[in-house]
C-alpha cells in the first residue's frame, strides 16, 4: 500500500558487511530498513534511507542437523529452499506463508510469519532457538535462552548487549502484570500487536515455571526495528507422512466461521477460509483456473481443512466424521474429500493464490491492506464477523474474506477506492473503528501481516495508553536514535502518507497500439502489479516466470522491477516514458514468454507492455537493423530459399557468421537454422492428394515450420488426413509473432487486420484453424483480440474460438470420436515432454501430453521452465549468455540426467516450439522432435 524512494539499497554479503553499513549510518545519521521478502504487508519494507537487502548473497544454510532437529543459516535462505534440504532427513520449518517459495527466513523472522499450519506449527517465533543479531552500534551478539545465572552476566556487560538486558529486564519487573493485562488474550496463537512483551512476561525469572529468558523471542515481529538479523537458528519438526483436506462449501462467511469452531475439535492441521470474491477471480486466472476442479458451482465460501498423520485410515476415517457432522449441523451439504497429493497441492495453490489475485482485480475492486489483519478467539470468530459486517454495511462497502480461521485470524480487505478523497476518509474512519471492534474482543490488530505504517498509528487503540511508553522505552533500548526501520510500531505517520495509489496519482493515458480491452486501458495494465513478488521464485520452486531473474537474480528482470518501473514512469512523464534508458534497459532481457499472464496472479502481462513499449521507443529513436532482421524476417525468407545450398553455406562459414555477428548482432556460437531443399508449401502443392473428405481443416505452416522444418508439415498432413480430414493450407504464413516479440506493433497491427478476413472465409463454414507453432497459432487467440479494430472483433473471437494448436486439435477429434484411436500403435518409447512457453502459459501442457499418450507413447512432463532461445533472444550475441544461463537452470540438467535413455532411442524428446527444439541442440546436442512428427510416427 505505501511507497518511497529509498537514498540508496545496499547488498551484504558477510555479517561484516552489515556491521560496517550500521557503523556507517551511525557516522552520518541516515536509517536502514532490512527487506528479504517476508509478509509483510503494511509498509514495513518501505523507507527512505538506506534499503538492506539480504537476497542477493546472504542465502548460505550453514547446517542441518538431523540428529537434534535445527538449521543454522543466513537470513536470505528462502523458505522452500530450506525444506527442500530439510526433507532430506524428513524434517521441515513448520511456518508456511502464501509465499514460500520466495519469502526469506529474515522477513518471516521481522515478521513473526506464521501461514497456513498455524494451528499446529504456530508461528516463526516458536521455532527460532537463537538469533545473530547486529545491533544499533554495530556490535553483534548471539541472543539465546539463558537461565538466571547467564541472565545475571549478561545483565553485568559493559555494552549495548548488556545496556539492552538491564533494561527490559527491570522493564518487565516494573510492569509485567500491566502488559499482561493489557496486551491480546493468551488464546489467540497469531498476535504480533507491538513488541512482544507478553511473551517475556512467560520466561523465567519472571515466571518461575516458565521457559528460559530468550531476546529471540522478542526479536521475531519486531520488524527490523531492534535488531538486524545476520543468521538464525530454527528448529526443525518432523514431517508427517499422510494427509487428507476436505472443502465443506457454505452459503454464508457465518456457516463457515461456525464450522470453523467445529472444524478445529478434530484436531486439524489447518483450516482456511476462501470466499466468493477469491474464488471468482481464479475464474479469470489462467494458472489457477485448472486448480478449481473440486468446486461444485459457485459456493459463497468455501474452508480448506486438512487432517494429517501416521495412519491414513484413520485421517479418512476423521474427515468422514467431521463431513457428516458438517452436514447435520446444516452448515454444509457438499464437502469433497480429497486424497491425492497431486490434488491436495492444487487445492493449497489455489489458497496461496488469494492475496495476489485479490490485488489484480483492478482499481474497481481496490481493497487496501490498513486492516486485514486482525485476529481473535476461534469461539470468537462468528460473532466478530457480524460486528465487523455492522460496520461495513455503515459505509456501505463490501470485504474479502480469507486465510487462516483455524486460529481466529481473517484477511478482512473492505473494498475502498483510496485514489479519491472519500476514500482516504472512509479509510481512515473505518481503521479507528475497527481497531476498537479488536480491543474489545480482546484481539490482535496484527495476526502475522505486522503493525507497519498501515496498523502501528492504531496499536495504542489496542493495548491502550499505558503501553505505548513501554513500547517507545523498548526501541530506544535497542535503537536509540532510531536508524532502524523508524516509524514502525512507535511514533507512526499518518495512515494516509506515502501511500502507493492516492488522490494525486496521475493514471497513465497514452496512446497505444493494443486496444487494452480486458484491462481497460494501458493505464490499468499498469497498474495490475501488486508487488506479491511471485516473479522473484527460483527455478526449483518450478513454474517458468520469471527467466531472466532467475539466471541473474536481479530485480530490475523480475516481472514486478518492470512493472513497477512502467507504472512509476508513465504516470509521471507520461508519453516521455517511451524514451525511458531505464525501462529499455529493464526490458532488455525479458523474453516474452508469457509466464507472467498465467502465473502472477495479478495477471500482468510483461510480454504485451514490452511490445507496447518498444514501438513507442522505435517510433522515438528509431529500429536497429538488427531488430528488422529478426522481426521481418517472412519478408527475406523467400529469397533465402531459392538458393538453400548457397544459403546455407553463406551461414555456417567463418565470413558469413561474421557478417550475421557484425550486422545483425547475431552471437557467433549460433548457427541459424537451415533452410530446407523443398519448403513444405511447395510440397504441399505438388504432391498427390490422398483424401477429398468433406471435412476440411486448415493447416497454417508458419515460415519455420515451412522453410526450415518441412518435415513437420508433411507428419501434420499425414496424422490429419489419417483422421479423415483434406487438409487446406492457408496463404498465410505470417501472423505477426516475429513483429510482436520485436515491438514492431505497428506492423501486426496491419498482419492481424489483413488476416482476419481472409480467416473468417473458413471459419464460417465451420472449418477449424489448426497451427504447428505454439507462439504463432496463439496469436490468434490472445493478441490479435486487441490487435484489430472495432468492427473485426467479432470476427476475430470467433477466429479465436476455431484456432488450435495441432495437439489441440488431435486431443479434440480423438476425444470426439474414441474409434480413432485405434488408428495408432502401443509402443514402449517414453516421451521426455519440455513445453512451450506461450503453450504453457494460455493453455497449458495437458493438450500435447494427451495426444502423446492417445498415439501410444507413455509421456513425461519434464516440467523445466523457459528454455531460454525465445524465438530470436538467444542467437543475439548481447543475450546469448543470459539464454544459455536460463537453459541450464532445469532444462540441459534434466535432459543429461535422462542421455543414456536418449542415446538408446527408449526416449526421446518432444519440443513442439522451433527455437526450443534449436536450444536443446545448441545446449546439450540432442535432437528433439515436434509432437506432429512423434503422432505420425506411431500411426499404424
Amino acid at each position: 500500500m505505501y511507497e518511497e524512494l529509498p537514498m540508496g539499497v545496499v547488498f551484504p554479503q558477510t555479517t561484516t558487511d552489515i556491521q560496517k553499513l550500521v557503523r556507517k549510518a551511525n557516522r552520518e545519521q541516515f536509517t536502514i530498513t532490512a527487506r528479504s521478502g517476508g509478509t509483510s504487508l503494511a509498509g514495513q519494507a518501505t523507507g527512505n534511507g538506506v534499503i538492506m537487502d539480504v537476497s542477493r548473497h546472504m542465502t548460505n544454510i550453514y547446517d542441518i542437523n538431523a540428529r537434534e532437529k535445527y538449521a543454522h543459516l543466513q537470513p536470505g535462505v528462502i523458505r522452500d529452499t530450506l525444506n527442500r534440504e530439510a526433507a532430506a532427513h524428513n524434517l521441515l520449518f513448520g511456518p508456511d506463508t502464501a509465499t514460500t517459495n520466495r519469502c526469506m527466513i529474515g522477513g518471516m523472522i521481522g515478521n513473526n510469519s506464521c501461514g497456513i499450519y498455524s494451528i499446529k506449527h504456530r508461528t516463526t517465533r516458536e521455532h527460532v532457538l537463537e538469533i545473530e543479531a547486529v545491533l544499533s552500534d554495530g556490535s553483534l551478539v548471539r541472543f539465546h535462552p539463558v537461565d538466571e545465572g547467564e541472565l545475571q552476566e549478561k545483565m553485568k556487560l559493559d555494552t549495548l548487549e548488556g545496556h539492552i538486558y538491564r533494561g527490559m529486564v527491570k522493564l518487565i519487573n516494573q510492569n509485567r502484570e500491566q502488559i499482561q493485562e493489557a496486551y491480546p488474550h493468551p488464546d489467540i496463537i497469531r498476535r504480533n500487536t507491538g513488541y512482544a512483551l507478553d511473551r517475556l512476561c512467560e520466561m523465567q525469572p519472571f515466571d518461575p515455571d516458565g521457559r528460559k529468558f530468550n531476546m529471540a523471542e522478542l526479536l521475531c515481529g519486531s520488524e527490523g526495528t531492534l535488531a538486524m538479523t545476520a543468521a538464525a537458528k530454527l528448529q526443525l519438526v518432523p514431517t508427517e507422512p499422510h494427509r487428507v483436506v476436505l472443502a465443506p462449501h457454505f452459503t454464508s462467511i457465518r456457516k463457515a466461521m461456525e464450522a470453523t469452531v467445529e472444524a478445529v475439535t478434530f484436531k486439524p492441521a489447518a483450516v482456511e477460509l476462501v470466499d466468493h470474491i477469491i474464488l471468482e477471480a481464479t475464474k479469470g486466472n489462467i494458472e489457477q483456473r485448472k486448480n478449481r476442479f473440486f468446486l461444485n458451482g459457485d459456493p459463497y465460501a468455501i474452508l480448506i481443512i486438512e487432517l494429517d498423520g501416521n495412519n491414513r485410515e484413520e485421517l479418512l476415517e476423521k474427515a468422514t466424521k467431521l463431513k457428516k457432522r458438517l452436514s447435520e449441523l446444516g452448515l454444509s451439504n457438499s464437502t469433497p474429500i480429497i486424497e491425492d497429493e497431486e490434488d491436495i497441492k492444487k487445492v493449497w495453490n489455489l489458497r496461496k493464490a488469494g492475496l495476489g489475485l485479490l490485488m489484480g482485480l483492478g482499481s474497481d475492486q481496490r481493497s487496501p491492506s490498513f486492516c486485514e489483519d486482525t485476529a481473535v478467539r476461534v469461539q470468537d470468530l462468528p460473532a466478530y464477523v457480524d460486528d465487523f459486517q455492522e460496520i461495513l454495511d455503515k459505509y456501505h462497502t463490501d470485504c474479502v474474506f480469507y486465510a487462516h480461521a483455524s486460529v481466529g485470524e481473517l484477511h478482512l480487505r473492505p473494498v475502498i477506492d483510496i485514489s479519491k478523497p472519500e476514500g482516504i476518509q472512509k479509510m481512515e474512519v473505518m481503521a479507528e473503528e475497527i481497531a476498537s471492534l479488536v480491543s474489545s474482543y480482546r484481539g490482535s490488530l496484527s495476526g502475522e501481516h505486522g503493525d507497519g505504517r498501515a496498523r502501528s498509528p492504531y496499536i495504542e487503540k489496542v493495548l491502550g495508553t499505558e503501553m505505548m511508553p513501554l513500547l517507545r522505552k523498548v526501541k530506544e533500548l535497542w535503537d536509540p536514535n532510531y536508524l532502524f526501520n523508524p516509524g514502525k510500531i512507535v511514533k507512526p505517520k499518518p495512515i494516509s502518507e506515502n501511500l502507493r495509489v492516492s488522490p494525486g496519482y496521475t493514471k497513465p493515458e497514452v496512446n497505444t497500439l493494443f486496444n487494452w480491452r480486458k484491462e481497460g486501458s494501458f493505464g490499468n495494465a499498469v497498474e495490475l502489479c501488486n508487488g506479491a513478488g511471485v516473479c522473484r521464485k527460483l527455478a526449483e520452486s518450478g513454474g517458468t516466470m520469471c527467466p531472466s531473474y532467475m539466471a541473474t537474480k536481479e530485480e530490475k528482470d523480475s516481472t514486478r522491477g518492470r512493472a513497477n518501473l512502467f507504472r512509476q514512469l508513465f504516470s509521471g512523464r507520461q508519453a516521455n516514458a517511451f524514451e525511458s534508458e531505464e525501462l529499455h534497459d529493464a526490458l532488455e532481457l525479458c523474453i516474452s514468454c508469457k509466464a507472467c499472464k498465467s502465473e502472477c496472479p495479478a495477471n500482468v502481462d510483461m510480454a504485451r507492455m514490452k511490445a507496447e513499449f518498444m514501438q513507442g521507443w522505435h517510433d522515438r529513436k528509431g529500429i536497429k537493423l538488427s531488430e528488422r532482421f529478426f522481426g521481418q524476417a517472412a519478408k527475406l525468407y523467400p529469397l533465402a530459399a531459392a538458393f538453400p545450398g548457397l544459403t546455407n553455406r553463406i551461414l555456417t562459414s567463418p565470413v558469413g557468421k561474421e557478417l550475421l555477428h557484425t550486422f545483425f548482432n547475431i552471437h557467433k556460437k549460433r548457427t541459424l537454422p537451415g533452410f530446407a531443399k523443398q519448403t513444405f508449401s511447395n510440397w504441399f502443392k505438388k504432391r498427390n492428394r490422398k483424401n477429398m473428405s468433406k471435412k476440411k481443416v486448415l493447416l497454417i505452416a508458419d515460415i519455420f515450420s515451412d522453410y526450415h522444418d518441412p518435415a513437420i508439415g508433411k507428419s501434420a498432413v499425414k496424422v490429419l488426413e489419417a483422421l479423415d480430414y483434406e487438409v487446406l493450407l492457408a496463404e498465410i504464413s505470417d501472423l505477426g509473432r516475429p513483429q510482436l516479440s520485436k515491438g514492431m506493433l505497428d506492423a501486426a497491427v496491419k498482419l492481424a487486420n489483413r488476416n482476419i478476413p481472409l480467416l473468417a472465409e473458413y471459419v464460417r463454414q465451420d472449418i477449424p484453424i489448426v497451427g504447428l507453432e505454439p507462439s504463432e497459432i496463439l496469436t490468434l487467440r490472445d493478441e490479435y483480440l486487441d490487435l484489430c479494430n472495432e468492427n473485426q472483433l467479432e470476427l476475430a473471437k470467433t477466429i479465436a474460438e476455431q484456432s488450435y494448436q495441432f495437439e489441440e486439435f488431435i486431443v479434440k477429434e480423438l476425444k470426439e470420436h474414441p474409434k480413432k484411436q485405434e488408428i495408432f500403435l502401443n509402443g514402449d518409447t517414453e516421451i521426455e515432454l519440455h513445453g512451450h512457453c506461450h503453450a504453457k502459459a494460455l493453455v497449458g501442457n495437458g493438450p500435447t501430453l494427451e495426444a502423446l499418450s492417445y498415439a501410444g507413447y507413455s509421456v513425461n512432463d519434464l516440467e523445466t521452465g523457459c528454455c531460454g532461445m525465445a524465438g530470436s533472444f538467444g542467437y543475439e550475441k548481447d543475450h546469448y549468455g543470459v539464454s544459455m544461463d536460463i537453459g541450464e537452470l532445469v532444462l540441459f540438467p534434466k535432459l543429461r540426467d535422462k542421455e543414456s535413455e536418449l542415446q538408446s532411442g527408449s526416449a526421446l524428446i518432444c519440443a513442439p516450439g522451433f527455437s526450443c527444439r534449436h536450444q536443446i541442440k545448441d545446449g546439450t546436442g540432442a535432437r528433439a522432435y515436434h509432437p506432429a512428427e512423434l503422432i505420425a510416427r506411431n500411426l499404424l
